[in-house]
Parts: structure tokens; C-alpha cells; sequence
């Protein structure tokens, strides 16, 4: 009897703790679980947070694309704007050029008619001074010379060139360059020379001491017309005609058979103006100079 009871009792015992002991594991389950809650909630906060602060980042971003977006329109719209400018140009451009020929072309009329009405007009001019100089001379007669002795006055054809000084520089320069395109080289000598003289500061002066060479080019006086080349070389090293005047001066040496003078100024003038169109006519006088040196250096 003794012996049932205490087995009872200590199966009471067993049952009473096992239950206690299961209840604390649930306890401690929940506890886990309501800390894993706690620490979702805290993470969704945080997500919250963040997500609050994308949006005000992705606002801001949004504007700026609304202004690049505004930009760009703009810049569209302008630069159609200039596209329909750029279209408009050619025309006035165009028209531009037509009004400016036209302008030229009454110019040069004007300068055709005012040049040949000078050329009727000098030699009227002339006769009449010539007329108010004898009157003079008949009151004041130079003493009668001495047989043999040689007139120190200078006859007619000995006259140094003169022009009517109404004649503007323009004027002047434009009938050298006439009487040249005429074929007329020694009047135009005698232009230019005019107009060098007494128009020193114009800025054409250049282009008038080539001209008076390249006129004595073309009538084959070399030895001239290699020295006016030079004079303008020398004293207007950046004027417009200089690389003409390279080539002009080494083909006039080549035309005197100076070949290895020729060549150097040739050599010269492609060196200092590579870009000219003068130099690759420079380059193909070369290449005929050295050809022509080769069939000569070969045996006959």
C-alpha cells in the first residue's frame, strides 16, 4: 500500500514538471516571437524613412529632368530659328552680291568713260599751257646759245611724266592697269611709275611696282623686270603679290638659263609660301629645270 502511494506521488511529481516545463518553452516562444515582431517593426520604420526620403530625391530628380526637358525644348526652338536664318542668308547673301556687282560694274563704266574723257582732255590741256608758255617766252627769250653747244632744256619727247593732279590715285592707277590689259606696257610703265611716285602711302603702292615688273616681263626685258621684283620683295615683304613676284622673278631667271639661280628662287618660294598657288607651279618649273639638267648631263 505504502509502496503504490509513493510510485502515485512520483508520477504526479514527473507530470507537474513536465507540464511546467513545457509552459516555459511556450513562454519563451512567445518571447522570441514578440521580439522578432519588435525588430520587423523597427525595420519597416527604417524602410519607411527611407522610402519618405527616395521620394524627395526622386521629386527633386523629376524637376530637374522637367527643366532639362524645358531646356531642350528651348534650345530646339532656337536652334529651328537659326536653321531658318541659316536658310534665309543665302538668299540675302545673294542679293547682296548682285547689288554689289552692279555696283561695280557702274564703277567700272564710270572709270571707262572718266578715263578715256582724261586721255581727250590732257592733250587739250597741254596745247593750251604750251600756247600760255610761248606767250611767256616771247617776253622773256633765253639767250641765243652757241653753235654745238647741246640744249640744256629737255625736248618734248623728254619730258618726265606728268598727270593732271585732278586725277584722283584710284583714277591714276586704273589707266596704268587699262593701258596693261591693252597691251600697251610701256604706258603702263609710265602709269605706274606716276602713281608710285606720288601716291608713296597708297596702299596699291605695292601692287604698282609689281605691275611695272610684270609689264617688263611680259615684253622679255628680264634684267628689269627681275629688279623691280626684287625692290618690291625687299620692301614689302607681306604685301599680297609677293609669291607672284617669287615666280616671276624665277622664271625670268630660268629664261636667262641662270637654272641653278631659278632654282633656288623656286626652292625659296615654296618654303616660305607652302599653301600659294604659286608654289605648285614652282614645283612643276623645278621638276622641267631637273629634267632638262639630265638630258643634258647625259652622253650624247
Amino acid at each position: 500500500m505504502g509502496k503504490k502511494f509513493f510510485s502515485g506521488f512520483i508520477l504526479l511529481l514527473g507530470l507537474s514538471l513536465a507540464l511546467s516545463g513545457s509552459q516555459n518553452k511556450r513562454e519563451k516562444a512567445y518571447e522570441l516571437i514578440y521580439k522578432d515582431v519588435q525588430l520587423l517593426k523597427q525595420q519597416i520604420l527604417a524602410l519607411d524613412k527611407k522610402i519618405e526620403q527616395n521620394a524627395g530625391e526622386i521629386k527633386g530628380i523629376r524637376d530637374q529632368l522637367n527643366e532639362l526637358l524645358d531646356l531642350t525644348r528651348q534650345f530646339q526652338s532656337e536652334q529651328a530659328s537659326a536653321r531658318e536664318e541659316q536658310r534665309r542668308i543665302p538668299a540675302q547673301y545673294q542679293i547682296l552680291l548682285e547689288k554689289v556687282e552692279t555696283i561695280n560694274t557702274q564703277i567700272s563704266r564710270f572709270s571707262e568713260d572718266l578715263i578715256e574723257i582724261k586721255r581727250v582732255a590732257l592733250p587739250l590741256a597741254k596745247q593750251v599751257t604750251v600756247g600760255e608758255d610761248s606767250e611767256e617766252n616771247q617776253t622773256k627769250s633765253p639767250p641765243p646759245q652757241e653753235q654745238g653747244e647741246p640744249s640744256s632744256q629737255p625736248s618734248e619727247e623728254e619730258e618726265p611724266p606728268s598727270i593732271s593732279p585732278n586725277l584722283s590715285p584710284n583714277e591714276v592707277y586704273n589707266m596704268a592697269r587699262s593701258d596693261y590689259l591693252k597691251g600697251n606696257f610701256d604706258l603702263a610703265i609710265e602709269g605706274f611709275m606716276i602713281y608710285k611716285s606720288q601716291f608713296p602711302e597708297s596702299p596699291l603702292s605695292d601692287d604698282a611696282l609689281y605691275w611695272i615688273g610684270e609689264c617688263y616681263f611680259s615684253q622679255e626685258k628680264y634684267n628689269e623686270a627681275i629688279e623691280h621684283f626684287n625692290e618690291l620683295i625687299l620692301n614689302y615683304p607681306n604685301g599680297d603679290k609677293i609669291p607672284t613676284a617669287y615666280l616671276k622673278k624665277g622664271i625670268s631667271l630660268a629664261e636667262q638659263e641662270k637654272k641653278d639661280e631659278a632654282l633656288s628662287v623656286f626652292k625659296l618660294l615654296i618654303t616660305k609660301f607652302p599653301l600659294e598657288e604659286e608654289t605648285k607651279i614652282a614645283q612643276q618649273k623645278i621638276r622641267e629645270l631637273e629634267t632638262n639638267n639630265e638630258r643634258h648631263q647625259q652622253p650624247q
